[in-house]
C-alpha cells in the first residue's frame, strides 16, 4: 500500500484498513505456525502497512502535513 492512497483516507477509512490489516496479520501467523505458509516476506509486509497507518493517524493528531 503506498502512502500517497492512505494520505487520501480518511480517519474513519485508517481505523478500518488497521483493522482489516491486523485480522490478516493473525491469519498469515496463524498459518506460518502450520507451515502453510510460502511467502514469509508477506507478514513483513502487512506490518509495515500497519505502521504506515499508525504513522499517518499520528500526524493529524499532531497536525503535521
Amino acid at each position: 500500500m503506498k502512502i500517497k492512497e492512505l494520505r487520501e483516507m480518511s480517519n474513519e477509512e485508517l481505523k478500518e484498513k488497521v483493522y482489516l490489516l491486523k485480522e490478516q496479520l493473525f491469519h498469515l501467523r496463524r498459518k506460518k505456525a502450520v507451515g502453510q505458509l510460502e511467502r514469509g516476506e508477506e507478514i513483513r509486509q502487512v506490518r509495515k502497512d500497519i505502521a504506515r497507518v499508525y504513522t499517518i493517524q499520528r500526524e493529524r493528531e499532531l497536525g503535521i502535513k
